[in-house]
């Protein structure tokens, strides 16, 4: 059974947001909560493999296209120059090196999908350096961003070929505030308050790969998408209530979707892939 956010507040009342999304994982798997813990804990793993070998200065993809972008960026932050200082800035840089290494064919994690797989880990990962999260606390906000993440799934969609890259890193942004906003204390309401929020400041955004590759502007969305994450999270934390209701943001999000025309949702025809420099590149690189 799939539930809406509101469900997933209204089954959070006498527990945690967490603790919820675990017992709905352990009724479907028919498995133990150590073990489905160990499955995300896994996960986590795997998204900090992903950020360490996207660091590499040398990393190239076949295209050409991306690559040794995330080394630069991290580089300006170990210098003490990033504008967005230490939490931000390494979050931004591990989305980005997370990116680059699923242009690369490197092991990621889809959180929801390849394109957007960089946001949630490098939110979770810079908490994990500069705030002290635990891996046991890390673990517990994956499974806050998939309750989120699978809501919006099941009410929408998280496919760029099918609602925009807003279905993608929208998505992303969504499940990071909310995992942002649970490791910082809040409740299940604030958790999908950020997660609206999210949203809304990404509604709108097209699919548009060039080349049909997930890398330009795939990739450098996932840093943006990364400062609307931790800036929808301090919203709530702050004690700004999302004034639209949460699953309407998310159904407002499929009724863009689908207003979208073919040449904005993943076919390579419209927006940056449509620039005549871009067309060239991929000419070259190919």
């Amino acid at each position: 059974m799939d539930y809406t956010l509101r469900e997933w507040v209204a089954l959070s009342r006498n527990t945690s947001l967490a603790s919820a999304a675990i017992k709905k994982q352990c009724q479907e798997s028919d498995q133990p909560v150590s073990a489905v813990r160990d499955t995300m804990r896994r996960h986590l793993h795997c998204m900090m493999e992903a950020v360490r070998d996207g660091l590499n200065e040398n990393l190239r993809s076949v295209s050409g296209l991306t690559g040794g972008q995330a080394s630069k960026l991290h580089g300006r932050l170990l210098s003490g120059k990033a504008l967005c200082g230490g939490l931000l800035g390494k979050a931004t840089a591990y989305a980005l090196a997370t990116a680059e290494w699923n242009a690369c064919m490197g092991k990621i994690v889809a959180a929801p999908t390849a394109g957007a797989c960089g946001i949630l880990p490098g939110a979770l990962l810079a908490m994990m350096e500069e705030r002290g999260v635990t891996e046991d606390q890390a673990v517990d906000a994956l499974f806050v961003a998939a309750a989120v993440g699978e809501s919006i799934a099941c009410q929408a969609s998280i496919s760029g070929a099918e609602g925009g890259c807003q279905a993608e890193c929208g998505t992303a942004a969504a499940m990071a505030a909310a995992a942002l906003t649970y490791l910082e204390g809040g409740d299940a309401q604030q958790c999908v308050d950020a997660a609206a929020f999210a949203i809304m400041n990404l509604l709108g955004l097209v699919c548009d790969p060039v080349g049909g590759l997930v890398e330009v502007p795939c990739v450098y969305r996932n840093v943006g998408s990364s400062g609307i994450a931790f800036t929808a999270a301090d919203m709530v934390l702050s004690g700004i209530r999302c004034p639209i209701q949460p699953d309407e943001v998310i159904l407002a999000m499929k009724e863009v979707g689908d207003a979208l025309p073919a040449s904005l949702r993943e076919t390579g025809e419209g927006g940056c892939a449509g620039c005549p420099c871009m067309k060239d590149a991929c000419r070259i690189c190919r």
